[in-house]
């Protein structure tokens, strides 16, 4: 292939992942009301562009409970922030959880990390950096050695990567995985036209000046994938949920998020569809499926009693 055809190439595949995280909500704009005014998916009136924590995140005064005796820590995935949590964060404060969120991965480079409101473009590695720091906060604040984690897409790999190279195991007690791309994502079959996923040879940093580092190291096969994956899915003495769904386009096979079990971890694979059968939510609202928020609540809780598929009762 030639030089150009490849730039060609690469651009178009770039051009696919945008038009993918686009059709899937990713970016989706917040609901306008009759009034023109935005709003978020619950309706009420404000921004989203991940300036003011959801309701319910960020109470650093959050006394815990015996009931519920961790804080709970919600990391958003790629062009992201944290208001894509506006409807499980203020469900689980109203639970009794101590509720935490974070933006992470600002990085302008890229065409889209210069937009507004759009975070997690940047290195993961170094996003995980970020999130370590954060999380020692939550931990200091509240008094805690261990804490739990619910985590959206690329989220789930900043949280393994601060799990396994960060010291972040012994700290970390539970992570629910909502569509992580843990194996990385062929975006349809977009992979095959890169180099090697690095984000640093021609090819690759021709898209990630497009679409940001971080979308680029969650391709199949990159770099950054192989090597986190290379001493296993798991870390030590972690409860792991993984919660794929059927109808998701952009982490795809859906079921690559899914982990295997090491030492002394625990894993369940869930699929959203056999709790809720006509589940449609896409990759990035996922965090808003009533299925998953069940899923989600049950993981931290087993004995937390809601309603899987609300459609269906």
């Amino acid at each position: 292939m030639t030089t150009t055809l490849r730039r060609l190439a690469v651009l178009t595949m770039a051009g696919g992942i945008v038009a993918g995280l686009c059709a899937s909500s990713a970016l989706a704009a917040p609901a306008t009301g009759s009034s023109g005014s935005s709003s978020d998916s619950t309706g009420k009136p404000g921004k989203r562009d991940g300036s003011v924590p959801p309701d319910g995140s960020d109470d650093w005064a959050c006394h815990l409970t015996v009931a519920h005796p961790k804080p709970v820590v919600l990391v958003h995935g790629t062009w992201g922030n944290q208001n894509d949590w506006d409807i499980l964060s203020p469900q689980l404060k109203a639970d009794g959880y101590c509720v935490f969120s974070l933006n992470y991965g600002r990085d302008t480079a890229s065409a889209m990390g210069a937009k507004p409101g759009i975070y997690a473009t940047g290195d993961i590695g170094n996003s995980a950096h970020e999130l370590a720091a954060f999380l020692d906060r939550v931990r200091a604040a509240t008094g805690v050695d261990r804490l739990d984690i619910v985590a959206h897409s690329q989220g789930a790999l900043a949280v393994r990567q601060y799990l396994r190279f960060l010291g972040g195991a012994p700290r970390v007690d539970r992570l629910v995985s909502i569509a992580g791309t843990n194996h990385g994502t062929t975006m349809g079959g977009l992979s095959n036209l890169l180099n090697d996923g690095s984000a640093t040879g021609s090819a690759d940093g021709l898209a990630a000046r497009v679409v940001g580092v971080a979308a680029i190291q969650q391709l199949a096969g990159s770099e950054f994938v192989r090597t986190l994956n290379a001493g296993g899915d798991t870390d030590p003495g972690i409860d792991y949920t993984v919660i794929a769904s059927h109808a998701d386009k952009v982490s795809t096979p859906p079921e690559a998020t899914f982990l295997t079990a090491g030492p002394g971890a625990h894993v369940d694979n869930l699929w959203v569809q056999d709790y809720c059968a006509t589940d449609a939510f896409d990759h990035g609202t996922l965090p808003q499926s009533p299925t998953v928020d069940y899923l989600v609540r049950r993981a931290l809780d087993p004995s937390y009693a809601g309603v899987a598929c609300p459609a269906a009762s």
